[in-house]
């Protein structure tokens, strides 16, 4: 058995599913995942801004068990704040926790500005409303969104690998630099490298940015088998 290498926090949606599921499965047997969850059942906006006034608390708890990094899970509600306030919050937990934080939302731009991405496409499960806060997040963070579709459901864990597949087929433009797959509760991870083999450019998603934000807040350069460019060239 190999040694414990490190315990990964995240804070997720009460709803979520998927990104418990996709960070173990990076972390492999090294790191153990240790989640607080917010109740969440549906994606409105107040809902969405209210998740973010838990998430000190919630962050709390998990310092009570030694996290090493603690990761606040929900893309969208990152999404509405802007970055500023967005990366913010991040700043509150860890003054508060004493423990390095990730924003998923905020990784993502990270992980696409690492890359040397300035022009990407969107791809996401969202509402039409949901995915105009987006594209505004990521332009007032310097990038351009070359084009943007969502599947207008709210089922983000039931969306399959091939829709998702298929919509990013669908966004994918000449002079778009990456491709983002946005929402940490649908499954994009069985994805990334096939698809980053099919399109000859980067493919970020949000959990795949997440944990190599942790990593990287922890000071740890490992690439991970099957997480795509972002590993091997961030």
């Amino acid at each position: 058995m190999g040694a414990w290498e490190r315990k990964l926090g995240l804070i997720v949606p009460s709803w979520n599913t998927v990104m418990e599921y996709e960070v173990q499965r990076m972390a492999g047997g090294a790191m153990s995942v240790h989640t607080a969850r917010i109740p969440h059942t549906a994606d409105t906006e107040e809902n969405l801004q209210w998740l973010g006034t838990q998430a000190p608390g919630a962050a709390t708890l998990l310092s009570h068990a030694k996290v090493d990094v603690i990761c606040y899970g929900c893309a969208a509600g990152g999404f509405l704040k802007g970055p500023v306030e967005d990366r913010a919050l991040g700043s509150r937990i860890e003054e508060a926790t004493g423990i390095p934080v990730a924003i998923s939302s905020a990784a993502v731009a990270d992980a696409l500005r690492m890359l040397g991405a300035a022009r990407v496409s969107l791809a996401s499960p969202y509402a039409p409303w949901l995915n105009e806060r987006l594209r505004q997040y990521l332009e007032s963070d310097g990038f351009e969104v070359t084009a943007m579709q969502g599947l207008n459901t709210q089922a983000h864990s039931a969306v399959t690998p091939e829709r998702i597949e298929a919509l990013v087929m669908d966004v994918d433009r000449p002079e778009a630099q990456a491709i983002f797959i946005s929402c940490s509760n649908s499954p994009t991870l069985g994805l990334i490298e096939s698809l980053e083999r099919k399109l000859a450019k980067p493919v970020v998603a949000s959990n795949q940015a997440s944990m190599w934000k942790m990593l990287r807040l922890m000071r740890d350069r490992r690439a991970l088998p099957g997480a795509g460019r972002l590993f091997r060239e961030a």
